[in-house]
């Protein structure tokens, strides 16, 4: 097995890009995960922040010119890319770099996503691209970026937008469009009532991703007449890619693997879709894989020692079957069934952990049992706590999802001051 990894070169269109990505977004609907963080900040799979799935797939597509543009409770997301994304060389046209909301154009934050980009249009047209990928930050999936540029360049597209087949009733929760047989899209409508099927697919529907590219002269044209709308709310689904589809060609890209079948992409927007993409890559051949060499997830990581399990005694054996554990943690004396282990947790004797997701650095005490919960970074849970068992209890002390219940504990929850003094 090699020691490396051989992610794709830049070629001539990927140079000419320039990838953003939008991390601004409050994530309101992750409760508590997003008190003291923005979205994209949010761990994910034991070691990673969700934002390192999109900032990987760009750079292992061999986009190496990206600008990331922050706003909501961005300390982490910010002290994160600076660590674990400062390998990129400047001098050779590569890098991260942080577009804060700081007021350019007048004295108010960003407004929408479109109002993001507008208020950095003097950075971006200082990049020269030729094309603009506009990216979501929030989002987990391994996608080849470059494929996508291709047809946008082939096809003479003025946008072309990253769509994924759903059900109609995920549909509802999404941007969805409307397509012919050429995938032009001829209608685009966000978070419709009753969605639009695909042509053939009476069951399905095609729903944004939240990627969009641009051929640059025309988004910039489009910023400034947005900015201009006195009636628009700066949004790119709500206003700019509706008022372009009848007059442009706008095309969509299917996120299809190469027999057509849709490929693993998941809006980990809400506690349970979070819990649940966690928990994909537990599965024997989970749909991402996160050990593909040639495909890897960057991000930074402490230097931490090897997982390790102690006890092998009945009833206090150190073992976890079907789960992740990350480098730094102590399994001892517990068992863990179908969970994710955070980086330098530690989980002692007699716990029984299950369907679960734990942040880093999360301190199970003796006895307890827990079961299909996300426990924050940092959080202690004392000796003999038994959570997700009674949903009338957990609901008295934490956050209880009211359709799955999911059960949410932070470290606020049980008085645990890690971000303010009391």
């Amino acid at each position: 097995m090699k020691y490396y990894c051989e992610t794709k070169t830049a070629n001539d269109l990927t140079r000419k890009t320039l990838a953003l990505v939008l991390a601004g977004g409050e994530g309101s609907r992750l409760k508590d995960l997003t008190k003291w963080r923005a979205k994209p900040a949010v761990p994910f799979g034991g070691k990673y922040r969700i934002i390192d799935f999109v900032l990987s797939n760009c750079v292992n597509s061999g986009i190496r010119k990206i600008g990331v543009l922050t706003q909501y409770k961005a300390h982490s997301l910010i002290r994160h890319i600076q660590r674990a994304w400062s390998f990129m060389r400047y001098e050779v046209g590569e890098f991260v770099e942080l577009l804060p909301a700081q007021q350019r154009i007048d004295k108010q934050w960003y407004k929408g996503t479109a109002d993001a980009l507008y208020q950095n249009l003097d950075i971006l047209r200082r990049h020269t691209p030729e094309y603009v990928m506009v990216l979501g930050g929030d989002h987990i999936y391994s996608m080849d970026y470059s494929k996508m540029l291709l047809q946008h360049a082939n096809s003479g597209a003025d946008v072309t937008i990253g769509c994924i087949e759903v059900s109609l009733k995920e549909a509802r929760g999404f941007g969805v469009m409307s397509v012919d047989e050429t995938f032009k899209i001829t209608k685009f409508t966000e978070k419709p009532a009753n969605p639009d099927s695909i042509p053939n697919k009476p069951d399905k529907a095609m729903a944004s991703m939240g990627i969009y590219i641009f051929s640059t002269e025309f988004l910039f044209q489009k910023l400034i007449e947005d900015s201009d709308n006195p009636e628009s709310s700066r949004d790119f689904g709500k206003d700019i890619i509706p008022s372009i589809i009848k007059e442009w060609n706008v095309q969509a890209f299917p996120f299809v693997d190469q027999n057509g079948k849709p490929e693993y992409w998941r809006d980990v927007g809400t506690i349970e879709s979070y819990w649940r993409a966690s928990l994909d890559l537990c599965s024997i051949k989970p749909d991402l894989n996160l050990y593909n060499q040639d495909w890897p997830i960057w991000t930074y990581q402490a230097q931490m020692p090897p997982a390790k399990f102690t006890f092998d005694d009945e009833g206090r054996r150190g073992q976890a079957i079907d789960s992740l554990i990350a480098g730094g943690c102590i399994i001892s004396g517990a068992k863990i069934k179908r969970s994710i282990v955070g980086s330098g947790s530690r989980i002692h004797s007699y716990s029984h952990i299950k369907d679960s997701v734990l942040l880093s650095r999360v301190v199970i005490g003796r006895s307890c049992r827990i079961q299909n919960a996300v426990i924050d970074k940092g959080t202690e849970i004392p000796a003999g706590t038994i959570i997700g068992e009674n949903r009338e209890d957990d609901e008295k002390r934490f956050y209880v999802e009211p359709e799955s219940g999911i059960v949410l504990v932070t470290p606020d929850m049980f008085g645990q001051w890690l971000h303010r003094l009391r």
